[in-house]
């Protein structure tokens, strides 16, 4: 990363001083040529007004306005006829010679223009001379030194690398202590996250501060809270699995040995000690039974078929079947249910959370309570909500009653049969449906229970 960074801050400060310093050169290249060219053209002009070319007595002042403008313009002038013998030449070198130079024979056909030989660090500028009958009649021809210039641009471009050179040790300095203020909490979030892997769910990260690497820390940290607790009740679960079997287990073993003990036991107690060993066996089946279905609502891979389903239907075959555990301990039972809900849903699944819930509420509602089902729906979802008179339940164990295995009266659920399994599978099930359940109780005023389920489901891939 730091060499990274220190590319990135680098390779810009070079391009910059290399673009500037071409940027400069055209510049002082444009302005120099114009300038030439100008000058180029004034002096024709002036040689043609003066009639320099064809009045002989002229020729010394000629020479002479010659001399001055080239040590004006710090330039050598040469000016030819149109046969490009040279007229005039301010370094008297080349007096009365023939001078090809492409510049001149430009300017001879009527095109005058100037040029940077860079090989010879000179500008080549000329422009053509007219008489008075717009006749071409010679050429002036400009020769300047850019060797200045490229001095002054050595001297930019050098300064320039000095700024580059120590702009690039301060960005260094910087992207040193910059990468290393972020790859010291990265570094130490890998460490961490190894820890993690390695099964240690205690560890967690304290990188500190508000930025996005504190985000990351604390979505880790919450993410490991989560794999502690799955971990604590995959534990829990196991522990509570073992003793619900092993409780009906041991009430069988208990049984039967008294039963082997027994040489001359009556018939009656045979028959008594072999009904509580098949009820202990319907006990323990229906913990198996249970688990099961647990197990197969957490499998995302199992069955799932959702088909349109009648809610307000499933509530009455609810209620008929369950009617009978009602009207033995002369509970109210009442549905409002003024309109039907359709919605997709896997039924034998929801038939199963629903009942669960029902069951729970006639359960735990003593002799003469009430139990009322209720059923609604929005645009979007449909509110199936069981309501009852019952023990209620606490704040506190609100947040665990669909916890496997958990019981809020563990008295009453061993007197009724329940296996502690009733809500965490009508929760499994609400969730595999994409909805959610919630409770509204207090303790000795009865209890709500709300199911939220989707009309429709969502299609994976959708």
């Amino acid at each position: 990363m730091f060499f990274l960074y220190f590319i990135i801050c680098l390779v810009p400060l070079f391009i910059f001083s290399f673009t500037m310093n071409n940027i400069l050169a055209g510049y002082f290249e444009s302005r120099n040529t114009q300038n030439m060219l100008y000058q180029a053209n004034k002096i024709a002009g002036t040689i043609q007004k003066n009639n320099y070319l064809t009045d002989p007595e002229l020729s010394a002042k000629f020479l002479n306005d010659i001399d001055e403008k080239s040590t004006e313009l710090s330039a050598r002038i040469l000016v030819l006829d149109k046969n490009c013998t040279v007229i005039a030449d301010s370094n008297r070198s080349e007096t009365y010679k023939i001078l090809i130079v492409p510049e001149v024979m430009d300017a001879l056909k009527g095109s005058a223009g100037a040029n940077l030989r860079k090989s010879e660090g000179k500008i080549y500028t000329a422009a053509y001379i007219e008489n008075e009958y717009g006749d071409r009649t010679g050429a002036v021809l400009i020769v300047s030194s850019f060797a200045e210039v490229y001095e002054l641009l050595g001297t930019i471009s050098h300064d320039w690398l000095l700024l580059t050179f120590f702009l690039s040790v301060i960005a260094s300095v910087i992207v040193y202590i910059s990468t290393g203020h972020m790859l010291t909490p990265l570094t130490l979030l890998v460490e961490t996250i190894k820890k993690i892997t390695d099964g240690n769910l205690s560890e967690r990260c304290s990188v500190k501060g508000k930025n996005e690497i504190s985000v990351l820390a604390g979505a880790i940290n919450d993410m490991t809270e989560k794999l502690e607790s799955e971990d604590t009740s995959r534990s829990e679960f196991v522990s509570n699995v073992s003793h619900e079997l092993k409780t009906p287990l041991s009430s069988i073993k208990v049984l039967s040995e008294s039963i082997l003990l027994q040489n001359t036991a009556p018939e009656e107690m045979y028959k008594e000690f072999l009904q509580d060993i098949n009820s202990e066996i319907d006990r323990m089946t229906n913990i198996i039974n249970d688990l099961l279905s647990l197990v197969k609502l957490d499998n995302r891979d199992a069955g799932f078929n959702p088909t349109d389903t009648s809610l307000r239907k499933m509530l009455i075959s609810i209620m008929k079947t369950l009617y009978p555990l009602a009207n033995d301990k002369d509970i109210e039972f009442i549905l409002d249910a003024e309109k039907d809900v359709e919605i997709e849903a896997d039924e034998t699944k929801l038939y199963l959370a629903i009942s669960n819930l029902i069951d729970n509420a006639i359960k735990y509602t003593p002799e003469g309570g009430v139990v009322k089902v209720g059923l609604d729906s929005d645009h979007q979802n449909a509110y199936i909500s069981v309501s009852d008179t019952g023990i209620g339940i606490s704040e506190e164990e609100q947040s665990k009653i669909f916890n496997r295995f958990y019981r809020v009266d563990k008295t009453r659920d061993r007197e009724t049969g329940g296996t502690g399994l009733g809500l965490a599978i009508t929760h499994a099930a609400v969730l595999r449906h994409g909805g959610s359940i919630k409770v509204l109780s207090k303790e000795g005023s009865g209890a709500t229970f709300t199911v939220r389920l989707p009309l429709k489901q969502v299609r994976e891939g959708a």
